[in-house]
Formats: C-alpha cells, sequence, structure tokens
C-alpha cells in the first residue's frame, strides 16, 4: 500500500513538471506570446526610446573621449610644455640652457670647494631641476592669468549667441578684445576651424594648450552641443556661473590658507635667521659646523630634515579641488 502511495505522488510530481516546462513548448505558447508582446509594443514610444537612447549615447562616447585623452596628456614630451609655458623655444635651446645650468652649477661647485660629488650634485639640479621648475612656475602663472579672464570671454560668447551671432562670430570677437593669454588661445580655435576642423574639436583643443578643468569643461559643452544639439547660451550660461563660483572658491581657499602658509614660512626660515644672528654674535661657536667633518654632516642631515618638513608643511596647506 505504500508503495503504491509513493509510485501515485511521483507521477503527479513527473506529469506537473512536464506540464509547467514541456507542454508551452509543444504547444507553440511561448512563440504565441512573443509575437503578441512583438506586436502589442507601440511605435512611437520605441522611437522616443531610440532617440533619448542616441542622444545619450553620444553624450557619453564625448565624456569618454575627453578621459581618454585626459589621460593621454599626463605624460607630455618636453616641446608641448614649453608651450604651455608660453614661450616659444625649441626643444634645441632648452636642452641647451640646461646644458649651460649644469655646467656652470658644476663649475659653481668646484670653485666652492666642494669636490667633485657636490659639484655633480648641483650638475644634477642645475640640468635637470632648475629648467622644469622654471617650466612648471611659468605655466602656473600663465594658467592663473587665463583662468582670470576665461569667464568673462565665456560671457561674451553668451551675450552673443542669446543676440543672433554664430559662435564663430563670437569667437572672433574675444580674439580682438580679451588679453593674454585667452586671446591667443581662442585665436588657435578659430585658425584650427578655419582649415577645416569641426568647431567642436577646435575646442578640444583648447584643453591640451591649456590643461585646466574650466578649459576642459568648455570643450565638453561645446562638443555636446556640436554632436547632440541643445541649448548654447544656456550650456554656457550654466558654464559662466560654475566657472565664477570655482573662482570665488579658490579665491576664499587662498585667503583661508594664507595664515598657514606664514606660520610654515616662519617656521622654515627661523633655523636659517638663528644661525645667521649666532654666526654675527659669536662665530668661533657656529664655525665647527662647517670646519668639522661632523659639523659638516649634521649641517648637512640638518638641511635633509629641514627640506623634508618644508615639503610636507607645503603638502599640507596646498589644496586642490
Amino acid at each position: 500500500m505504500q508503495a503504491i502511495a509513493m509510485f501515485f505522488l511521483a507521477s503527479v510530481a513527473v506529469g506537473g513538471l512536464a506540464w509547467v516546462f514541456v507542454y508551452p513548448i509543444l504547444s507553440g505558447e511561448r512563440k504565441a506570446e512573443k509575437r503578441v508582446a512583438s506586436v502589442a509594443k507601440a511605435a512611437p514610444a520605441v522611437r522616443v526610446a531610440r532617440n533619448q537612447r542616441s542622444r545619450r549615447d553620444v553624450v557619453e562616447a564625448t565624456l569618454k573621449e575627453f578621459e581618454e585623452r585626459h589621460k593621454q596628456t599626463k605624460n607630455k614630451p618636453i616641446s608641448v610644455r614649453i608651450a604651455q609655458a608660453g614661450l616659444n623655444w625649441s626643444k634645441r635651446q632648452f636642452l641647451l640652457l640646461s646644458v649651460g645650468i649644469g655646467v656652470g652649477m658644476f663649475l659653481l661647485g668646484l670653485l666652492g670647494g666642494g669636490g667633485l660629488l657636490v659639484g655633480a650634485a648641483l650638475a644634477f639640479a642645475g640640468a635637470f631641476g632648475i629648467p622644469r621648475w622654471l617650466l612648471s612656475y611659468l605655466k602656473k602663472r600663465r594658467e592663473a592669468r587665463f583662468l582670470n579672464v576665461f569667464p568673462d570671454a565665456v560671457d561674451i560668447i553668451v551675450r552673443g549667441v542669446k543676440a543672433g551671432l554664430p559662435l564663430l562670430d563670437c569667437l572672433k570677437m574675444i580674439t580682438a578684445e580679451s588679453p593674454e593669454p585667452v586671446k591667443s588661445q581662442f585665436r588657435m580655435i578659430v585658425e584650427t576651424q578655419a582649415v577645416g576642423m569641426p568647431l567642436g574639436e577646435a575646442c578640444q583643443k583648447l584643453y591640451e594648450e591649456m590643461p585646466v578643468p574650466e578649459a576642459n569643461f568648455f570643450g565638453i559643452v561645446v562638443a555636446i552641443q556640436q554632436k547632440a544639439g541643445g541649448n548654447l547660451a544656456e550650456a554656457l550660461g550654466n558654464l559662466s556661473r560654475v566657472l565664477r563660483d570655482r573662482k570665488k572658491m579658490k579665491a576664499k581657499i587662498k585667503a583661508m590658507s594664507q595664515e598657514a602658509k606664514a606660520s610654515a614660512s616662519i617656521i622654515g626660515s627661523l633655523p636659517i635667521a638663528v644661525m645667521t644672528l649666532v654666526y654675527i654674535t659669536s662665530p668661533q661657536y657656529i664655525s665647527l659646523l662647517w670646519t668639522e667633518p661632523l659639523g659638516r654632516v649634521m649641517l648637512a642631515a640638518s638641511a635633509v630634515w629641514m627640506f623634508m618638513g618644508v615639503m610636507v608643511m607645503k603638502k599640507m596647506i596646498n589644496f586642490d579641488f
């Protein structure tokens, strides 16, 4: 009796599974449901979804292009860094200047009695450190001048577009009225567009010559508007407000960090000032630092530790956003 009951339950279970999984395939119900669902879809809704998807795809593709370009511009060749610093030097002139500074520092180390090791260290710092520091300093100064004028240039474009002028004519107005370096950068955009490059791609070149986030924002807005359409005046107006807010934030951060910078300057210059005063009052007491071997080692170690402390304080009070 128990065996019959188990057989009955097993048969019911197998039949139920066959009814759920096998019968729809054999009867064609699934194919009928797919055909009904495909016929029941509304054509206008599909068309709108496709349009929205295509616009979103254009925006995503443009942003991906900018991300790839940003990754490629991290390790720039020396010729690009010279151009970003606003110099008209060639690569050969820069290398000759580096060699000249290196030779001069090497001779300075030898004439100062430091020996070959000190001369080689000074030559390395002069050939590879000072010229590149100079390029970095000139580049940051040029970027600061650009960011100071760039929001006004964007406002000129917004007012011109609202007045009915084409975007290219607005860019030409900037090349005629704005100060440097905004004037030369927008002249480059106009000249690049004149030789056949689309205006959106020409605006993307601005970030390569002026690698600041604000220039990247401008290139993204213009490139997306050229590819996907939209209200350019409204987009650039929003960009102008963002640029001015970033400018205000940068000035606020600079003002709030002045106290920390003053403290770091005082702490960094205090050992040198104390050593100078001690040398003026009692030179015999402190001259052991550079006349004795142990004193020179202590002086070099102190200089290294002071340099590390200054770099740590500089890293703590410099804010990037």
